[in-house]
């Protein structure tokens, strides 16, 4: 009976030692990673949801701009066939990760072209509904900075988790297949500074 109550409490210290040692941390961090991604994919989707109700309303006014319109629709195409043929491994497969991003920076780029197209018709600024649809954008556009950040930030930390010592050890031992994720970034041609002249 002494021996079995030695084992049980050699068992229970074991178990407290490892819960606060991080034993837990690569799979809570994957999980936040996964959540933040998900927010992400949710304001990349509800953004692709604004599109038709703006481009129809642009159409109305700007009939003649039509080679922009059908620009933004086919962006937007490619950004929702994106967002639907995403492999289960994106986080973790750069080629597929850059993919993605590439498809909703082409949408983000029609989408900034659109816009400044409107410009040139007064009575479309001046349309409520218009002005509501490029307020819901807007806001959207803010969401998915926002989704962004946090997506990066519960990236590098699920990163630095399974580069650093104790948690590059028991991911190595208890989750083997626990991978370094992908992260966003900005492509070389957005950072170069812009050219003024006048």
């Amino acid at each position: 009976m002494r021996h079995w109550f030695a084992r049980l409490a050699a068992l229970a210290f074991v178990a407290v030692a490892l819960s606060a040692c991080g034993v837990n941390n690569v799979p809570r961090l994957d999980e936040e990673t996964k959540a933040a991604w998900s927010q992400v994919l949710n304001q990349y989707q509800r953004r692709a949801d604004l599109v038709p109700n703006l481009v129809e309303t642009v159409k109305g006014y700007a009939a003649h701009e039509r080679g922009t319109l059908e620009a933004v629709v086919e962006a937007r195409a490619r950004a929702t066939q994106a967002q639907i043929n995403i492999p289960a491994d994106v986080l973790t497969n750069p080629d597929a990760f850059r993919q993605f991003q590439a498809a909703q920076a082409a949408l983000s780029g029609s989408l900034g072209r659109l816009l400044a197209t409107v410009e040139n018709y007064p009575d479309l600024k001046a349309s409520q509904n218009f002005m509501s649809l490029q307020a819901q954008l807007e806001g959207t556009e803010n969401r998915i900075a926002v989704a962004r950040r946090d997506y990066i930030v519960t990236v590098q930390a699920y990163n630095t988790e399974l580069r650093t010592i104790p948690g590059r050890w028991i991911a190595a031992i208890l989750y083997p297949d626990a991978k370094v994720k992908q992260t966003f970034d900005i492509p070389a041609e957005s950072q170069a500074a812009p050219q003024v002249k006048f």
